[in-house]
């Protein structure tokens, strides 16, 4: 006879009763946990730096998924980016055809494509790439396109124009360069964050110059005409006193929008959430999903099909790495912190982009060093979100 089941604790049996039906029934109903299933290389090679998705972008149909990122040749800079600025810079492709598996690396067609001009904050030209033109949009935009590709260039961090180019054959060629116009502002920095509404209607997510000629204020502008003409909307929040760029955006309903923002105020960064509910034409502070990113490093926001956000960032402080949160409420609140992955060999990782395979599952893709050498590399997690 157990102890408990006889004299006085016998009015315990009622209560243990009662809790232990509580936990099964909440084991039943808990959703499922996220998990990391698996890492994989993108794209790697010995004596090269490849880095920096988020500036290019990553665009999904099904199972095939399209990311861009720079390439260029490894050199030692100390605390900085370990990239040769004195030697060729390539913007290239990484195409998958199995949700993230397995990738091959592409050109953009035509040479040259997609590789800015002369001056540019990052290296010099390819040997064999000519100076490209811009010029303004010759048709309109058909948005809604099933195989529509869009990705956004700048000519450098603080002020100067940006253009961008359009593909409807997923990424295998590219029409372009596009001018964006300066909205009236010093300097326009554009990566690529846009939201389609319809078949010329698109909101494109840039930064601004601030007043004193530095980077940055992020802000929306929109086209109804298939890109023949935009309008800026409105900056999203106060101009900071350091900076808030490279917003990463969603739509959660007819009107109301999403965006995270990379923040710095010397010497913190962090990322911080805003929350338009009149399709971007203001905006208030919502959160800050992530206190703390090290030496600062920019997120990627996606919509998960079961209506959570889910937030990925590279993390520049030890353990340097990747992590994600999730939001069931919309952005007001968040998980703790998922690491992806902590086996960072250094500062030089991050610039995550992200995109839910048709399983639900996520694939996350960034610039990466592990602590097996210096080779900066291009590299995915696929992981499980679970259910809420």
């Amino acid at each position: 006879m157990l102890p408990w089941s006889s004299g006085p604790a016998r009015g315990l049996l009622p209560l243990w009763a009662a809790l232990g039906a509580a936990w099964w029934a909440a084991v039943a109903t808990a959703g499922e946990p996220p998990k990391v299933l698996r890492h994989v290389v993108v794209y790697r090679e010995e004596g090269r730096f490849a880095g920096w998705p988020a500036n290019h972008g990553i665009w999904s149909w099904g199972d095939e998924i399209l990311v861009g990122f720079s390439r260029g040749s490894y050199k030692d800079r100390g605390p900085y980016h370990h990239i040769d600025h004195d030697r060729p810079e390539e913007f290239l492709l990484a195409r998958s055809r199995d949700g993230g598996l397995t990738w091959a690396v592409e050109r953009p067609n035509p040479p040259g494509a997609l590789i800015g001009t002369p001056g540019m904050r990052h290296g010099t030209f390819p040997p064999d790439a000519a100076p490209e033109r811009v010029s303004d949009l010759d048709e309109p935009i058909d948005f809604t396109h099933p195989d529509f590709a869009l990705t956004v260039r700048m000519e450098n961090s603080n002020n100067g124009m940006s253009r961008y180019y359009v593909s409807y054959d997923r990424g295998h060629t590219w029409r372009g360069a596009y001018r964006l116009p300066l909205f009236g502002q010093e300097g326009v920095m554009g990566r690529t964050d846009y939201l389609v509404n319809g078949p010329r209607d698109c909101l494109l997510f840039l930064t601004a110059s601030k007043a004193d000629g530095k980077e940055g204020r992020p802000f929306p502008a929109r086209t109804t005409d298939g890109g023949q003409t935009w309008q800026f909307l409105s900056f999203i929040g106060p101009e900071p006193s350091g900076y808030s760029i490279m917003p990463s955006t969603v739509r959660v309903s007819a009107t109301d929008l999403v965006t995270t923002v990379r923040r710095k105020d010397s010497p913190r960064s962090w990322i911080d959430a805003y929350a338009s509910h009149d399709d971007g034409r203001s905006w208030s502070l919502l959160s800050t999903p992530e206190p703390d990113t090290g030496e600062g490093n920019p997120p990627s926001l996606v919509r998960l099909s079961d209506g959570r956000l889910c937030l990925t960032y590279g993390v520049r402080a030890r353990p340097f790495g990747i992590r994600a949160r999730l939001s069931g409420d919309a952005g007001k609140t968040w998980t703790d912190a998922l690491v992806l992955r902590d086996d960072g060999g250094s500062s030089d990782v991050g610039y995550v982009r992200s995109v839910v395979r048709p399983d639900g599952r996520m694939l996350t893709v960034y610039y990466y060093t592990d602590r097996t050498g210096p080779t900066r590399h291009i590299a995915a997690t696929l992981w499980d979100p679970g259910t809420p």
